[in-house]
């Protein structure tokens, strides 16, 4: 048995791996350091929020935005969630209060909108004059979904859910555009098939609609130090002041 759902986190027998397949590490601490200083995040594409849970601190509000409901629902059941406010939906209901001192979006979560320009317009909306958007983007030139393949990702693990079978298939390739399939088959054999699309764009591309949103500091770097952007560099770490 094979279905495909819309939401690609919108099975909860995956949704609570989610977390132990994606651990805190060197980018969860890059965000927390941004932070640093600060009395209103807004953690955008927040997903299960375990980043958004570990913003919290004494004076500073902190708010979740995610358009997944399975992956917000799971959010809100999570220790200290009470300390977080998490709204559904997408760029649509971010506020233009124009008082928010960072806006994070971590986990690639940007590579998943389309409406690229419309969303740092109105993440740039929330946030003071002085505030800062920090998120992060696979650099195209690194090509990475040429390994994409089921043989390239196939694999078996015993999870919290059962035997899981898993492998990545590419779908489609236009410009910038990619998609793909995360096949999860499950011990009763059903394939629970999860259609992803993600859109890789430029440093000059991501910088140009920054600039257009109204930012005026635009700061690309390659990892979670400060390591210099490089022509085939995998990652870009991209930090906007407005």
């Amino acid at each position: 048995m094979r279905y495909v759902t819309d939401d690609p986190y919108g099975d909860e027998q995956l949704v609570h791996l989610y977390d132990l397949d994606n651990p805190p590490g060197d980018d969860h601490a890059y965000y927390r350091s941004l932070a640093e200083g600060t009395t209103k995040v807004i953690d955008f594409g927040c997903g299960t929020g375990l980043l958004t849970r570990s913003l919290v601190a004494p004076g500073r509000a902190v708010i979740g935005i995610d358009p997944s409901p399975t992956m917000l629902g799971y959010a809100r059941r999570q220790p200290g969630a009470d300390a977080v406010t998490w709204i559904d939906g997408d760029h649509h209901v971010v506020e233009s209060a124009g008082d928010a001192d960072l806006v994070v979006s971590s986990g690639n979560t940007m590579m998943h909108v389309a409406e690229h320009q419309a969303s740092v317009t109105a993440l740039a909306a929330a946030l003071r004059p002085g505030g800062m958007f920090a998120f992060e983007s696979r650099n195209p030139a690194a090509r990475a979904w040429e390994q994409w393949t089921s043989d390239a990702t196939y694999g078996e693990r015993d999870t919290e859910a059962g035997h899981l079978k898993e492998w990545l298939e590419l779908i489609e390739i236009a410009g910038g555009r990619v998609v793909f399939d995360a096949h999860n088959v499950f011990p009763d054999g059903h394939d629970a098939v999860y259609r992803n699309v993600l859109y890789f764009r430029t440093a000059e591309e991501i910088t140009a609609d920054l600039l257009q949103a109204g930012f005026t500091d635009v700061t690309i770097e390659s990892g979670w130090h400060g390591e210099p952007l490089t022509a085939d560099a995998p990652l870009l770490v991209v930090r906007a002041t407005k």
